[in-house]
């Protein structure tokens, strides 16, 4: 039974901007939930005074041109728009540049995103800027910006991969390159992107046609990048302890990332960040909490829980994952588990302490994080900053403070 979804979005402690208010405009900024009562007064206030710095640092490294970070991927731009809405930044001079430079980015076919000086293997990475501008501009609750928002989703609904092979109802970096290729971090991305956008779709003119993704091309995708042989008939499916229930990043076993177990038996590693996205897809795709691919999500990690690292990788990509767990675990709507050593943790609290302990000040006290393992670009402090943000504002429960 699939639950509905405006039901996962009600969870406030989801993302800002995903419902619409009583008047019908997007509610970009949600009150307090319970979420955060089940945080000791002193870490929210911690959590709050961090976020505040993040801010300030964000705006500080703003470009006179309204962009941050590499002008040349405006989904760097989108993500720190993202996370200043969600701190309820009244600085709207920022969000102006910011908003503008963004919308100077789009495309006659709606989609967002620039033109890579040099040959790229993704070409411009259209999919992946154009989702994450999407929720960003959304997220503002401007109504000039609804137009840009409803092309930009018929973009990405265009550029779901229907053909009749294994990638069929993922997304790739750019629908452009003719690849027959999906993966689930991009596929995640859009399918986050199409869901939080909904509320645009009030907007469009009447007699025009809703823009939507083939759900059910979309859990089939998420189910064949499902490191579970009970759920995957695909022959690398992982049958062991270790590795059933996660999730790997693409469905194809020709590719990176396999490991062989004793037997000679190769079956795909699974990672944290890829499980999380996992089981947000599955919830973004309708699949209930109490389904058994879900279970068996939750399952695996909490087998694996760890904040020290992003479970397979190390340290690569460790800030995408704490943003993605945020997120999934706040959408799955359980806050308290037991973990391998039989003790019970509230993932929240352990969450937000670690991400505390990791934030750096400038010497003008304003806070901002990095990644010392710069992969996955993640050496950049604005990107990274802009992923811890987001994940403290969802795991403090707070859209605003």
């Amino acid at each position: 039974m699939r639950s509905p979804i405006r039901r996962i979005f009600t969870l406030a402690v989801l993302l800002p901007g995903a419902l619409l208010a009583a008047d019908g405009k997007p509610a970009v900024l949600q009150s307090r939930t319970s979420a955060s009562r089940e945080i000791s007064l002193s870490l929210a206030n911690e959590a709050r005074a961090a976020i505040d710095r993040g801010t300030q640092w964000l705006l500080s490294k703003q470009q006179e041109g309204g962009h941050w970070s590499n002008p040349g991927f405006p989904a760097l731009t989108a993500l720190p728009l993202w996370a200043l809405a969600g701190a309820q930044c009244s600085d709207t001079r920022a969000i102006d540049r910011a908003v503008a430079y963004i919308l100077a980015c789009v495309h006659d076919n709606g989609a967002i995103y620039r033109e890579p000086d040099q040959p790229l293997k993704g070409g411009g990475l259209s999919n992946y800027n154009t989702a994450i501008c999407m929720v960003a501009l959304h997220l503002t609750g401007r109504p000039e910006v609804n137009p840009v928002v409803l092309k930009a989703r018929q973009f990405v609904a265009r550029s779901q991969h229907l053909g009749g092979d294994i990638y069929r109802g993922g997304m790739g970096y750019d629908e452009a390159t003719g690849r027959p290729y999906a993966d689930l971090s991009n596929s995640y991305i859009a399918y986050e992107a199409m869901r939080l956008t909904e509320g645009a779709e009030d907007f469009r003119k009447k007699g025009e046609k809703k823009s939507d993704l083939d759900w059910d091309a979309a859990r089939a995708f998420v189910q064949r990048v499902h490191n579970d042989a009970d759920f995957n008939t695909q022959s690398w499916a992982a049958a062991d302890a270790d590795n059933k229930g996660g999730f790997a990043y693409h469905p194809e076993q020709t590719r990176a990332g396999t490991t062989t177990n004793a037997e000679g038996v190769v079956t795909f590693r699974s990672f944290g960040s890829m499980t999380y996205a996992g089981l947000l897809s599955y919830i973004y795709a309708e699949v209930d909490r109490d389904d058994p691919r879900v279970k068996s999500t939750v399952d695996w990690a909490v087998r694996h829980w760890t904040l020290e690292e992003n479970p397979g990788t190390g340290a690569e990509g460790l800030f995408y994952f704490y943003n993605v767990l945020a997120k999934g675990l706040a959408a799955y709507g359980r806050d308290e588990f037991t973990g391998p050593d039989g003790n019970s943790f509230n993932w929240r609290a352990e969450f937000i302490r670690k991400l505390l302990s990791l934030q750096k000040t400038d010497e003008a006290g304003r806070g901002y994080w990095v990644n010392d393992v710069g992969r996955y670009w993640e050496s950049d402090p604005v990107l990274v900053t802009s992923y811890s943000l987001i994940a403290l504002e969802i795991a403090l429960g707070e859209a605003g403070h």
